[in-house]
């Protein structure tokens, strides 16, 4: 089995990973931007893909699929992100005999449609939020959102990322609202349809891990907590969310799996859910990895990309509801290349030095190395902290100290704030929404001018125990030496 991996950087890696203890191989694409990355350097074939934009050719399926037939694939893994939920690339896959890791064409087509997917949950039984959708009746929509009453949330059926979302909390404002929403779905989604909901203030955002067979069996790996986040993307994730009580637990991953099962879903997905005032209510579902797939590996210790890689295969899941557990409690905190201080605005520059904290209950998912470069090419992201431990408070003192033993030097990160947070009184206690991070502003700049006191010292330090430095101190400049031992 030869698996062609679709995707770059740590999610790259990260299936290689997978596929090397697997014993299977595997091949990398990649753009030559991306040349010097983990996954190229240790795959065991590469593939350069070309593209007016680097982004351009990881979207680009019809040169993927070449590529996967040139170099003798069986498989293509998407990964996330790029082309992991095309329908249209998953059923070229499959009419180009190639094995798609990841649900049917016509799954990643229903539940990648938030409207139609919406439409198909509530059709089966389960919570969604009030809501207006445009298809249902485009003349009356406006009239249909104003009738839920603010506040509100207006989404492209299309979307994702959180692109094109808009909360309204002023009716007054509906009608500039949809317009703006419409213009960036078709902007980012080549989409423009719409739906809205009632927006739930300080909401949790939950998701459960689910598994699916070509068998019908469908299995769920508990929740994760991912309500610290800004501007509708994740931050920090955990497992399992510290806001549900054990039947709260069990009731929203009985929903979750029952959606994937009416759906007669095959592969690794996400549900996710906006859970508030002892309520919850279908967000969305997400058909592939995530991002913070490690939290639910750490907590459960079943290797979800393995699990994907066998259901592609036909093989039934080689374990019962019953044998999957909580064990411990799993942290991921997001390593950005960012300016926390200027708007968390991303940076760039070489990565100069690179040194990832070791030890138990810890794991780094990375797909760079020092010596390359961070450029605005691509998402910011460095790498994954992900720590483990017994307890949700020795997982977050765990984390405090991985953070702190984590060097990154060429480029600024957003390590000292995720500390920061982490030390914050309502997130250590677990009261926090996913406004908090906005909410909670000062934590960008609250003590700059001590930090860079604190590297100025650094730096001086450093500085004094470098050879070079030191002899220049301790040189006699020469109009001094010329005039020899005389003394006044």
């Amino acid at each position: 089995m030869k698996v062609l991996i679709a995707n770059r950087g740590e999610i790259a890696a990260r299936i290689l990973k997978t596929l090397n203890m697997m014993g299977f191989g595997s091949v990398a694409v990649y753009h030559r931007i991306d040349a010097g990355t983990i996954a190229v350097r240790q795959a065991g074939q590469i593939f350069e893909l070309t593209g007016d934009t680097p982004v351009a050719a990881y979207l680009d399926g019809q040169q993927i699929i070449e590529a996967a037939i040139k170099t003798g694939a069986d498989a293509v893994h998407p990964g996330y992100g790029f082309l992991s939920e095309n329908a249209a690339f998953a059923s070229a896959c499959r009419d180009a005999g190639l094995i798609f890791i990841g649900p049917r064409p016509e799954t990643i087509a229903l539940m990648g449609d938030k409207i139609r997917a919406r439409t198909f949950v509530e059709k089966s039984g389960f919570p969604v939020a009030p809501s207006a959708i445009e298809d249902h009746d485009p003349g009356t929509f406006e009239e249909r959102a104003r009738a839920i009453g603010a506040p509100l949330l207006i989404k492209p059926s299309a979307g994702g990322g959180g692109k094109g979302m808009r909360i309204v909390r002023d009716l007054d404002a509906l009608s500039v609202e949809i317009a703006t929403a419409r213009r960036e779905g078709e902007r980012y989604f080549g989409d423009g349809r719409l739906y809205v909901e009632r927006y739930i203030e300080n909401p949790r955002h939950i998701e459960v891990q689910i598994l699916g067979d070509a068998h019908g069996k469908v299995l769920h790996l508990f929740e994760r907590e991912c309500s610290l986040q800004r501007r509708f993307q994740k931050v920090v994730e955990e497992a399992p969310s510290p806001a549900l009580s054990a039947t709260e637990r069990e009731e929203i991953c009985r929903v979750a799996a029952g959606i994937a099962q009416a759906a007669s879903y095959e592969g690794a997905g996400t549900i996710e859910f906006i859970y508030g005032n002892g309520e919850f209510f279908f967000l969305e579902m997400n058909t592939r990895i995530q991002v913070e797939h490690p939290v639910t590996e750490a907590v459960t210790g079943i290797d979800l990309v393995e699990e994907q890689i066998r259901i592609a295969m036909g093989e039934p899941l080689r374990f019962d509801q019953t044998d999957v557990s909580l064990t411990g409690h799993s942290i991921e905190l997001r390593i950005y290349a960012e300016d926390p201080e200027q708007n968390f605005m991303p940076t760039t520059g070489p990565l100069l030095v690179m040194r990832s904290p070791t030890g138990e209950g810890i794991r780094i998912d990375s797909g760079v190395i020092a010596g390359g470069a961070i450029t605005a090419a691509f998402d910011p992201m460095i790498a994954k902290l992900i720590v483990h431990a017994n307890t949700r408070e020795q997982a977050i003192e765990r984390a405090l100290i991985a953070l702190s033993e984590f060097v990154i030097l060429g480029c600024r990160t957003n390590i000292g704030y995720l500390s920061d947070l982490l030390r914050d009184e309502d997130v250590a206690s677990g009261n926090f929404h996913t406004g908090t991070i906005q909410e909670k502003s000062a934590l960008t700049h609250g003590d700059t001018d001590k930090r860079r006191g604190d590297l100025t010292a650094v730096l001086a330090c450093a500085a004094a125990n470098i050879r070079e430095v030191l002899d220049a101190a301790d040189r006699v400049p020469i109009l001094h030496a010329t005039i020899g031992d005389w003394r006044n």
